[in-house]
This record gives C-alpha cells, sequence and structure tokens, in this order.
C-alpha cells in the first residue's frame, strides 16, 4: 500500500522533534532528535516514520512530502542521529524509547500510558500521559548526557544556562488537566513530570513546587512507591477518555 507522508520540524521550548502526519492531516509518528525516541500510533508504521526523518534530515526544506511504501524497512537509526549531528553512541536503535518502555511496564501494575497526546491545533504534543493508581501524570524527557543539571524550587539550568523546563512542564499538566476535566466532567489533578538525563543536582528542600523531576534510572521505580490516590475503575474510565482524539482537539 502507498501512501504520502507529510515531515515538519518542531523546535519550541527546548524540544527539537520531526512530526509525520499522512496527507489527511491525520498524525502518523513523532522523532524527538534530542533523546531519539520514535514514538508511533501504528507499530507497522514505525519503519516508515523513521525513513521519512531520515529523508527530512538529509533535505533542505522546512516541509518534507514523500510516498511511503508500507513493505520498506529500515535498520538505520543511528545514521539518523548522525545526520543531526547529535552526540549519539553505536547502538542508539537499542536505546529508541527507553522512557516510553519503562512506562509501558507499568501497565502490569495497574497503570495506563497513552504516548503522544495532540494538544489541540498548534502542533504541541504531550510526550507520555501516565495514568494509574498514584495519579494523573504528564511525563516528558530532557536528555543532557554528561551535562550537570541544577534543580532548585522554581528554576532548572544546564551547564549553568537556565532553561524553562519546569515552566514548560507545569503549564502543559495545566492544560491536560483542564481538558481532561471538561471531558470527565469532574475535578481531578494532573502533575508534570519531568525525566531527566544528565548529572542532576537537586537538594532534598529545593525539590521543585510544580512538577516532580526524576533522574531516567528511577522510572518506572518511583511510581510504584506512590500513595494510591485513584480506585482501579476511575483509572480505566479516565484512561478510555484520555485515548480518545476528541478529548483533545478543544
Amino acid at each position: 500500500m502507498n501512501e504520502a507522508l507529510i515531515v515538519r520540524r518542531w523546535r519550541r521550548y527546548g524540544a527539537d522533534r520531526l512530526y509525520v502526519t499522512a496527507e489527511s492531516g491525520a498524525r502518523v509518528g513523532c522523532v524527538d532528535l534530542q533523546s531519539g525516541e520514535v514514538i508511533v500510533d501504528e507499530p507497522v508504521l514505525e519503519d516508515g516514520v523513521r525513513q521519512a526523518a531520515q529523508a527530512y534530515l538529509r533535505s533542505d526544506v522546512a516541509e518534507l512530502v514523500l510516498p511511503f511504501h508500507r513493505d520498506i524497512a529500515i535498520d538505520d537509526l543511528d545514521d539518523l542521529a548522525r545526520l543531526d549531528g547529535a552526540d549519539y553512541e553505536p547502538g542508539v536503535r537499542a536505546r529508541v524509547g527507553s522512557v516510553r518502555l519503562r512506562l509501558d511496564g507499568l501497565t502490569s501494575h495497574g497503570w495506563h500510558v497513552v504516548h503522544g497526546v495532540p494538544l489541540g491545533r498548534q502542533g504541541t504534543v504531550v510526550d507520555h500521559l501516565l495514568i494509574g493508581p498514584g495519579g494523573i501524570f504528564t511525563v516528558t524527557e530532557r536528555s543532557h548526557p554528561g551535562e550537570r543539571i541544577r534543580v532548585s524550587r522554581r528554576t532548572m539550568s544546564i551547564s549553568d544556562k537556565p532553561v524553562p523546563y519546569l515552566r514548560d512542564a507545569h503549564l502543559e499538566a495545566t492544560r491536560v488537566q483542564s481538558l481532561l476535566r471538561s471531558a470527565v466532567g469532574s475535578q481531578l489533578t494532573v502533575r508534570a513530570v519531568i525525566v531527566l538525563q544528565g548529572v542532576i543536582e537537586m537538594r532534598p528542600g529545593e525539590r521543585p513546587d510544580d512538577a516532580l523531576v526524576v533522574a531516567r534510572s528511577d522510572v518506572p521505580g518511583v511510581f510504584h512507591n506512590l500513595l494510591e490516590r485513584l480506585e482501579a475503575p476511575r483509572v480505566d474510565a479516565i484512561a478510555a477518555v484520555a485515548r480518545q482524539r476528541t478529548t483533545w482537539s478543544r
């Protein structure tokens, strides 16, 4: 089956991603150029998303349209990383989706994970939405291998350079909370989680007020240790609403 894929780059709030959509405008998947993570709605489309991303990075255009053949398979995500000048070690394919896979491991413990949640029509996408006994969380990954990440109650810096990660994560969680409350029809709380890769410096008494900041190695363990806030039937009901596209298109 032949289809056309459209690739666009999105750089905002410290994120750098390629979004791949079908001709109809339907979202197919995305590639995080910082972490190398590939997110797709249908596993059968994963190779097509990778191929489209590679073609885009080889070109010099703002938007790329190309045919997609479902029977084509590629296995060279290392090349994709090198094309964009990213500092990846060989074997990056084995690490693709590391946070995604760690979160997916929670599904056997009563949690639900929704990946790549689109907010409105502005191109904003929540990396992961986690719903379970411990509550509801938006999860964003920021990768800075080897760099010093200083975290305080209200600020965060990478190698002494301020970054807006805390503010952006809080705004994202607030937006998700508003849309979920409207769709579910009752009060609920959504908290932001920032998963960091790097050398984290954070004193116990200065943990951020608006977001839970954890190292990638702490996922998924940190969620196992949370107190139970939602009963299983409510978790399932909220997750069902979260998987409906109409919930996020308002």
